[in-house]
Formats: structure tokens, sequence, C-alpha cells
């Protein structure tokens, strides 16, 4: 397996320090955000191209485009700059969330909103990273959803999945789509008290020995399933943006779960 950093996991650090970190980490694929810290609404394209190409490292994705399933509003104007942004920096995926408010969004929508987007990410070439999300408030919960979506819409290459370990737990998927994925998440939880209905981002750790969303195993089935992208560390929780020192954090939480995976499962 290889490993991936996604600039939540330390969002305190510049763009610069951050990709700085995932090199001595060993790691030369990066995802930049316009939320946490929000890179795209600070930084010009051209400077981060220039600053990636500078650290040696390759920008799989921008997190995110939300949400895409609802393609109304401003929705098709942000993400015709999201994607002008992406190309310009070098970036080789837009990650794209759906609605995650209560409001249910009708299978025939989700098919339209990625027939609307598929020439924008086309002509551009990228690739459309479609990330359900397994809330109970989500209107598109499975990688199942997503997947007849995705195909309805004529498979083509244009759009694969996000398997996010936190939101595959929560959404009680027990399928495996290690072709059509293109990206995984990774996060744990610890929190022995918060029940499975109760976790929130704010539950996601790094992942060690106590974590409960059984993130090796993901991770066994994956590879087994042959798949080959990059594992792309995602927390949220508060304390670990507060570490003093994010990549003594991660470089422990990449040894463990390296030293998991060579145990028998």
């Amino acid at each position: 397996m290889r490993f991936a950093m996604n600039h939540i996991a330390a969002p305190k650090l510049s763009l610069e320090e951050f990709f700085a970190m995932a090199r001595a980490l060993g790691a030369t694929e990066v995802e930049i955000r316009n939320d946490l810290p929000d890179v795209v609404g600070t930084r010009s394209p051209a400077e981060v191209k220039a600053a990636a190409d500078a650290a040696g490292v390759t920008i799989i994705s921008i997190n995110a485009l939300y949400p895409f399933n609802l393609w109304s509003g401003d929705l098709p104007d942000r993400a015709l700059a999201m994607a002008d942004y992406a190309a310009a920096c070098g970036a080789k995926a837009l990650v794209m969330c759906p609605l995650n408010d209560g409001r249910k969004v009708p299978h025939s929508q989700v098919v339209a909103a990625l027939d609307a987007l598929k020439p924008i990410l086309k002509s551009r070439g990228l690739t459309g990273l479609v990330e359900p999300l397994g809330f109970p408030i989500s209107s598109l919960r499975t990688k199942a959803e997503a997947i007849a979506a995705i195909t309805e819409t004529g498979d083509d290459g244009t759009f694969r999945l996000v398997h996010d370990t936190f939101h595959h737990h929560l959404a009680g998927e027990t399928q495996f789509y290690p072709r059509r994925t293109g990206l995984v998440h990774i996060s744990g939880v610890t929190d022995p008290t918060v029940s499975v209905a109760e976790m929130l981002d704010p539950h996601r750790v790094l992942v060690d020995g106590s974590d409960r969303l059984e993130n090796v195993a993901q991770i066994r089935a994956l590879l087994a399933g042959g798949y080959e992208g990059p594992f792309s560390f995602e927390p949220f929780a508060p304390e670990v943006h507060a570490l003093p020192d994010p990549q003594s954090a991660l470089a422990d939480s990449m040894a463990g779960i390296r030293a998991q995976l060579e145990q028998p499962a």
C-alpha cells in the first residue's frame, strides 16, 4: 500500500510546509482543500502548481465540490470554477460530496448532475471522485447507490468512487468496489462512548490500535480486491488539528497500520 496526505491532517501548516511534511513522510501524493484549510480560496492555482512542482508532489485531488448531486443555484458556476482551478494547478481530480442536510435527492437528479459534470471534467482531463457520506442525513449514503448512478451515465472512467473508511462503517456497507475506487480516505474513531449512529466528523482521529472502524480490515479487503491507489489520511478531529507535531503522529499511524497489515488476518 502507499499513503497520501490530505491537508486536513495538518491544517495549521502552510501549503509549502504541508507538501514538505508529506515528502518527509515518504508520500508524494497530496490532497488540497477549499475548506480546512481553504487553499483554493487563498492561493492562486499558479502558486499551488509551483509549490507542488518544487516539492515533488502530485496533487491527486481537490476537496470538495458540494453538494454535487443538487445541480441548481450556483453549483454549475462553482463546478466550472473549481474544475478550471484544478486543471491550472495540476490536480488530477475533484472530490464530489452529496447533499448532507436530511433532504432526499432522487436518483434521477444524481444522474442528471453527473451528466452535467461529465463534459466539464472530461474537457479538463479530470476525474470526478464521488464520495458517499454515510451519515443518516446524507442524500447518498452508499457506494452501491453511487455505482448505480455512475453506470447510468455511461461509465467511461470519468467518475470513480472514494472509499472513505469512516463513511463505509457508518453506512453499514459490506460491499467493496476496489476496481471502481479511485481514492481511499482513512481515519479512525477511538471514543468508546459514542454509538455508530452518533459518530460525526469531530470523532475522526488518526488510525491506531484502538480504532473502532476496522480500518485495517477494510484496507486488506481493498488491496485483496485489486485496489492500487493511495490511502489518504483525512482526520477531522480538532485534537488532531491542534497537534504540535503532526508529522510524528502521522508517522506513528502509518507504522501502526503497516504493522497490523503484516499480522495474519
